[in-house]
Parts: structure tokens; sequence; C-alpha cells
């Protein structure tokens, strides 16, 4: 799962926009955006963040800039506890010759210090939009933390995993019927990537085309 292996494996499924999430950090979306454009692949920069709560929440940015200025307000609200590499593996950072250009040193499958009610807010300041990540899994989900959706919540688009009922979690929580749904591969593995299943009706595939359609009321 290295930037131009992901772009190049993009680029043979026929996909149009993907988006980098890896957890708790937007340090390789870069290299992978670089790497992307030779594709004609759009890639939007954005991180799979872990709540306080420890929940997966998916944090999506209109532009490279602002995707690192949250990437190093994230990285102060994670504990002080040290990647072992033995145990935990190696957290690189590549260019977009998969070349490998520095190494992040704190352990980012932690829980950060941000909590969910307060990430709307916090994200306004860096131009970014919430998606609540495979709500419907049975652990790291909204749902599967809290049991239900929070009435103070604001958010606008929800990810529900690929193999759930969408209709029955829509019963089951109507806050759910006012927001876009979307399923995405959620791929750890190169061979997990997905080919153009799930599509959206949009404008155009630039990034500002896609928020369009995320920030577009139901």
């Amino acid at each position: 799962m290295t930037p131009a292996n992901i772009a190049g494996m993009a680029f043979l499924n026929n996909l149009d926009v993907i988006a980098l999430t890896d957890h708790n950090t937007c340090k390789n979306c870069p290299a992978i955006m670089k790497k992307a454009e030779e594709y004609g692949v759009t890639v939007i920069p954005g991180m799979e963040l872990t709540t306080s709560e420890e929940i997966h929440v998916l944090c999506l940015f209109r532009n490279i800039d602002d995707a690192l200025r949250f990437d190093s307000f994230v990285y102060e609200k994670l504990p002080d506890i040290k990647n072992k590499e033995e145990i935990f593996g190696k957290q690189q950072i590549m260019n977009e010759n998969d070349e490998v250009i520095g190494n992040i040193d704190k352990l980012l499958i932690n829980a950060t210090q941000i909590g969910f009610d307060y990430l709307p807010d916090i994200l306004k300041d860096f131009n970014g939009i919430m998606i609540p990540a495979h709500i419907n899994k049975k652990s790291d989900s909204l749902l599967s933390v809290f049991g239900f959706i929070p009435p103070t919540s604001s958010f606008r688009c929800a990810e529900i995993n690929k193999t759930a009922d969408i209709e029955e979690v829509k019963k089951n929580n109507p806050y759910i019927e006012n927001c876009k749904i979307i399923t995405d591969s959620d791929a750890h593995y190169l061979q997990d990537i997905s080919e153009k299943i799930h599509c959206i009706d949009v404008k155009g595939k630039t990034i500002e085309d896609i928020f369009d359609f995320f920030t577009d009321t139901v």
C-alpha cells in the first residue's frame, strides 16, 4: 500500500476519484496526489481520525495545505507513545516514487484527545468535512460506541460498510434519512481496492465537485 501502487491500482480499476485516509495522519497524501496526476485520478487528501471515544471518522479536505495543517493539529492530540516497529510495523512517509523520506514517531493507532462532538467545529478551521466511518460495524464506529446517533450531531454524510443493509440502518437510525450515504472499499490492502461499483452524480471529478455533493442537503 505505497503511494505509487495505490495510484496505479486505482487507475487499473478505472476509478475517477479516491481518498487517502490513513489512520491519524495525512503525511502520505502529497505523494499519492502527485503520483495520481500521472494517471488522471483525483485524490482527496484525508485522514481516518480516531476520536477520544475511539470512533473512526473520515476527515476530508479541499486541498493539501489544509490537510497538513490538520495533520499537525492531530499529531499534538495523540498520546506521547512511540511506535514499536517490531510490534505494530513501520510508519513510513514516502514520496511519489515510493522512496522512504521519513518515519512517524508516535503510535498512530491510538485514540486522539479530540471528542466526536467537538470535531465539526474543529474541522471548520481547516475547511474540512467529517463523515463517520463504517457506522454499522461492531467496533470503532459511531453506533458501536454510542449505541445511537447523538442528538447534537451535525454531520450530513455517513459511510456504511459495504455488506450492510442500508435500509435497516436507516430504519433504526432516523437521523440517517437526512444524510448522504456512501459505501467505499475501506481498503487496507491493494487487492481490496474496489472497482467502479459505487458511483455518485457530480458535475466533474475535481475535489470541489466532490465536496459539492457532500455538502448539498438531501
